[in-house]
C-alpha cells in the first residue's frame, strides 16, 4: 500500500475527529461551562500527568492486568475450545455449562472476586479471565465445527491419522476464528479492568478516572483517561489484528 492510498485512508476519521473536537471546544466556549474542560485543558492536564510519571503508572498497571488475565484466558480457552470442537462427549457436557456462565456479566462477579482475592491485582485479573475466556472458547469451538469438511475427508483419504488432522488441519484451519475470539476477548477485557480499578483498586485508568472526580472535580483529567482508554483500546485491537497477517492465516482474508 502506497502512502498516497494510506492517506485516503487516514484523512476521513481524522476529519470527523477534528469535526467533533471543534465541536466540543465550541459548546464549551457557549455555555461558558466552569465544570467541562475544554480540549486544551485536557491536553494539558494528560501533559501533567505525564511529566510527574502518573500516567504512565496507571497505564502499565491497566495493561499489566490485562496481559496477565488475557493470557490466562488463552491459555484456557483455546486449547479447551479446540478439544469441544473435536471431541463430540466434550462438547455435549461443557457446552451447556459454558453457555450458562457466558451471559453473566463480568461486572457480577466483582462481590464474589473481592471476597475470594480481596483487594488487589488478582481479582481483576480473575474478572479479566472470566470475561474473556469464554469468546475464546466459543469462537474457537464454532471455528472447527465450521471447518470446511472437504479438507477432513481429503486428508482421510491419503490414511492421515486424527491425530495428525488435527495438528495439520484442524488448528490451521481454525486459526481466524481463533483470532476473531482474541480481539473479541481484549475487548472485553479492556472494559472489564477499567470497571474494577473503579470499584476495587487504587491504581490504573478506571482508579484514574475516580480519584480525578472526588479529587477537586478534576474533569479534565476524567476525560483525558477516557480518551486515553479508548485510544489504547484501539491499539490493542489494531495489535491483535496483525496476526492476521500471518501466512497461516491470511488465506482467509484474501478479498
Amino acid at each position: 500500500m502506497n502512502w498516497n492510498s494510506r492517506l485516503a485512508r487516514l484523512l476521513p476519521p481524522l476529519a470527523v475527529i477534528a469535526l467533533l473536537i471543534a465541536v466540543w471546544w465550541g459548546i464549551v466556549v457557549v455555555t461558558e461551562s466552569p465544570i467541562f474542560p475544554t480540549p486544551w485543558a485536557v491536553v494539558t492536564g494528560t501533559l501533567e500527568l505525564a511529566q510527574d510519571g502518573t500516567l504512565w503508572e496507571h497505564i502499565t498497571a491497566s495493561l499489566f492486568r490485562v496481559g496477565i488475565g488475557f493470557g490466562l484466558a488463552m491459555l484456557v480457552g483455546i486449547p479447551l475450545g479446540l478439544w469441544m470442537g473435536w471431541v463430540v462427549g466434550a462438547y455435549r457436557t461443557l457446552n451447556p455449562i459454558f453457555q450458562m456462565l457466558r451471559p453473566i456479566s463480568p461486572i457480577a462477579w466483582i462481590p464474589l472476586a473481592i471476597l475470594w482475592f480481596g483487594v488487589g491485582d488478582v481479582s481483576p485479573i480473575f474478572l479479566i479471565f472470566i470475561s474473556s475466556v469464554f469468546p475464546l472458547i466459543v469462537q474457537t469451538t464454532s471455528g472447527v465445527h465450521t471447518i470446511d469438511r472437504r479438507y477432513l475427508r481429503a486428508a482421510a483419504n491419503f490414511g492421515v491419522s486424527r491425530r495428525v488432522m488435527f495438528r495439520r488441519v484442524v488448528i490451521p484451519a481454525v486459526l481466524p476464528e481463533i483470532i476473531i475470539g482474541m480481539r473479541i476477548g481484549i475487548g472485553v477485557a479492556w472494559l472489564v479492568v477499567v470497571a474494577a480499578e473503579m470499584i476495587a483498586l487504587r491504581s490504573g485508568l478506571g482508579y484514574l478516572i475516580m480519584d480525578s472526580r472526588n479529587a477537586g472535580n478534576r474533569y479534565d483529567l476524567v476525560i483525558a483517561s477516557m480518551i486515553l482508554i479508548g485510544v489504547i483500546g484501539l491499539l490493542l485491537d489494531g495489535i491483535t489484528r496483525l496476526l492476521e497477517k500471518l501466512k497461516t492465516v491470511r488465506w482467509r482474508y484474501v478479498r
